[in-house]
């Protein structure tokens, strides 16, 4: 049965007054109005409360469980904060509804706040994410495994939606052989690398500053256990915005001297920086071409436009690790003579914003 969405709010907020009432707020306070903060990639959505008498603000989540399910969310928090990582409390859960209770992280995203400090923020996240990867498996919830055909599905969401769908290509037989040859070599290589705890979707969309300068995580219940570069590619390679490749290099580098001291590299000898860079690059590679085929989907199939002009950035990730590695030559020529100038024709990508 379809459920409007007004009546999901209408009952949030019924069911946001109840408990505030059980945590022992006053009733006027629980019955406090609900005002839409903002919804996501997915189909959660996110309103903020404010008690008349309190000084603080709370978050209600809208998480339909026929399309959410909020429990490995749950579970998450409750096992990262234990670990010293600032995400939201869990005040209280209904998972039959599809209805949570969290603290306020506040409205200070990374993204608008890098041109100020990024060197700062950079070095804050950095120390963020290592306590991720140092984070073990939440007690009521086993984090899924990365493993070979979640990677490989990941990316076949490039050819189906962003290839076919958006730029209208046909692929041929010998296209889908060289495709098959990348992808391959992609999940061979996320799979040499140790296994850590991973976010998923650690970039400046997904970070906070708190008020007392610590970094506050967002957007964590896709967590699971899988390759140590994944979530550092996030945040140095985000598709949201880019930095030249010194930065890269010099975070990346001070990233790998906070997890050598944390432990986080803790099975046999700490590879050469050669190698974790190798890694690092076709952990990208995987994750930007799954994530040029989610931005098409998004659009093409739930109606979400907003992410269409970061395809090109992202594109830009691809094709650089494309050029700099002789195993992606030839799937790097196919990308110059037929893709590039299909993103150059494209009119549902905005204008200043083509290849």
């Amino acid at each position: 049965m379809c459920v409007n969405l007004d009546d999901r709010q209408a009952a949030l907020t019924r069911w946001v007054a109840q408990q505030m009432q059980q945590l022992g707020f006053a009733r006027r306070d629980a019955h406090a109005e609900l005002e839409v903060v903002s919804g996501d990639a997915s189909f959660r959505r996110y309103f903020r409360t404010k008690p008349e008498s309190q000084g603080m603000t709370y978050i209600a989540v809208d998480a339909p469980p026929d399309k959410e399910d909020s429990r490995p969310f749950v579970a998450i928090a409750r096992a990262w904060r234990q670990c010293g990582v600032q995400v939201p409390e869990v005040l209280a859960a209904d998972f039959e509804q599809g209805f949570m209770l969290l603290s306020d992280l506040g409205d200070d995203l990374y993204l608008p706040l890098l041109a100020e400090d990024a060197e700062a923020l950079y070095g804050r996240a950095l120390a963020a994410l290592v306590k991720i990867q140092g984070c073990p498996q939440p007690v009521d919830y086993e984090l899924p495994c990365y493993d070979k055909q979640k990677l490989w599905d990941e990316m076949q969401l490039c050819p189906q939606w962003f290839f076919k769908e958006l730029l209208g290509l046909a692929l041929s037989p010998a296209d889908e052989l060289r495709l098959q040859d990348v992808f391959d070599r992609l999940v061979e290589s996320a799979l040499e690398q140790p296994v850590v705890c991973v976010h998923r979707d650690f970039h400046s969309r997904n970070l906070m500053v708190l008020p007392d300068g610590e970094v506050g995580v967002l957007d964590f219940q896709d967590a699971v256990s899988g390759p140590v570069t994944y979530d550092l590619v996030s945040l140095l390679r985000d598709c949201y915005i880019s930095w030249p490749a010194e930065k890269e290099e010099k975070w990346l580098r001070e990233y790998l001297g906070l997890a050598v001291a944390q432990g986080v590299w803790c099975s046999g000898e700490t590879p050469s920086y050669a190698q974790v860079k190798r890694w690092f690059d076709w952990m990208g590679l995987q994750r930007h071409i799954k994530c040029v085929g989610i931005f098409s989907r998004l659009f093409l199939r739930d109606g979400k436009s907003g992410y269409l002009p970061d395809i090109p950035r992202t594109f830009t990730y691809l094709k650089r690790v494309c050029e700099a590695y002789p195993e992606f030559a030839e799937f790097n020529v196919w990308l110059d003579q037929t893709v590039v100038p299909a993103m150059a024709a494209c009119s549902r990508l905005p204008a200043g914003n083509r290849l």
